[in-house]
């Protein structure tokens, strides 16, 4: 649970799903996805608060990325609160083209390259921590890609299980209401949520949050 306060630095970081093309100008500042959902509530709900919210998602990243531009993304704005949702890509590219396998990131550097940004940001900033299962629309458990990044998942709730962080299940949440609703009503390619399952993972994150 999340202890917010006046004039809180909120940060959210990550790939496209957390980008939401928040650099349109139709959808700035938060994008059109859960960021969108999750900054809105918290400005109405609490608009005393003058909460400073700000979306560093960027198209395609991996973990990889997100090292390389963690200082100027991340630690130059000095978050209280900071949310990560980063590993789709990172799982995708071991999948994808030959071109796109040098851009993939293994398991273990996944892990270790999570673990140091966590530890730098929370030495620097003293950030409380929200960390976002990566996941997949899809209920074939025989799927390649799929099988790996549940690997991902576990890696993620032990991660954050360790840096006491409040952590968002979105793949388990998806894992139960999937039997109800089929992988093409929340997603067109099993990645990239449709805007209700943006407005769902919002709440998710809210739930976990205890806003």
């Amino acid at each position: 649970m999340l202890d917010l306060r006046p004039n809180q630095t909120i940060l959210f970081i990550g790939d496209s799903i957390t980008d939401a093309d928040r650099k349109l100008r139709v959808y700035k500042p938060f994008g059109f996805g859960y960021v969108h959902f999750v900054a809105n509530f918290l400005l109405g709900k609490y608009p005393a608060y003058n909460l400073n919210i700000i979306n560093k998602g960027i198209n395609g990243n991996t973990i990889r990325n997100l090292k390389n531009r963690w200082q100027k993304d991340c630690l130059d704005h000095n978050p209280d609160i900071l949310s990560i949702l980063i590993g789709v890509n990172d799982v995708w590219r071991l999948f994808a083209t030959e071109d796109e396998l040098p851009y993939a990131v293994t398991l273990d550097e996944y892990e270790t390259t999570y673990r140091q940004l966590l530890t730098i940001v929370t030495q620097k900033c003293n950030s409380q921590l929200v960390i976002c299962e990566p996941f997949m629309f899809c209920d074939d458990y025989n799927n390649p890609m799929f099988a790996h990044l549940r690997r991902y998942i576990e890696a993620v709730r032990t991660i954050a299980d360790d840096f006491d962080a409040c952590l968002v299940p979105l793949q388990k949440a998806i894992d139960e209401r999937i039997k109800q609703v089929p992988p093409q009503d929340w997603s067109l390619d099993m990645v990239h949520p449709e805007v209700w399952a943006h407005a769902w993972i919002a709440q998710q994150w809210l739930i976990a949050a205890g806003l």
